[in-house]
């Protein structure tokens, strides 16, 4: 008697793996203006953006294709650099671009959008970044932002 061999397709691929991204909301007693006003003029960057104790140092060519750079130095002298290019700036609405780490080789661009939304005087922050390469990166990046965002309601109270 003859065995017959079933032959079975090979499994499918796995899914791609879908993007890990975060998202940050925070309300900031201050009107929408004055919020995207701290988010893009550069002397104004330089007050919030960057987690305690590191003191950032901006610039900003706010144009779409434009380029950003922030400078992050910790009390040791220590330099974390990011910077990255405008893709939509709707005033005083919403901010996206590209985010990359100068001192992280081979490490592709995540994107950040930045929505503020009118709520009475105050104005809403929606912060989504997305495209980190695993969930550690995302939970450095959450706790970054935190920390800035805090900064920012500091600086947006004054």
């Amino acid at each position: 008697m003859a065995t017959t061999t079933k032959k079975t397709a090979p499994p499918p691929p796995p899914p791609p793996q879908a993007a890990i991204s975060l998202e940050i909301r925070r309300t900031f007693a201050a009107p929408r203006e004055r919020v995207f006003r701290a988010w893009t003029v550069p002397q104004e960057l330089d007050k919030w953006s960057a987690p305690g104790p590191m003191t950032p140092t901006a610039d900003v060519d706010l144009r779409v294709g434009g380029r950003y750079r922030i400078v992050m130095r910790g009390p040791d002298g220590t330099e974390h650099r990011v910077g990255g290019v405008y893709r939509v700036i709707e005033p005083p609405s919403r901010l996206v671009y590209t985010w990359k780490w100068e001192d992280k080789p081979g490490g592709g661009d995540t994107v950040v959008t930045v929505d503020f939304l009118e709520r009475g005087k105050s104005t809403e922050v929606v912060l989504r970044h997305e495209g980190f390469d695993d969930a550690e990166d995302r939970a450095r990046h959450e706790h970054g932002w935190g920390a800035c965002l805090d900064n920012l309601a500091s600086f947006t109270s004054q």
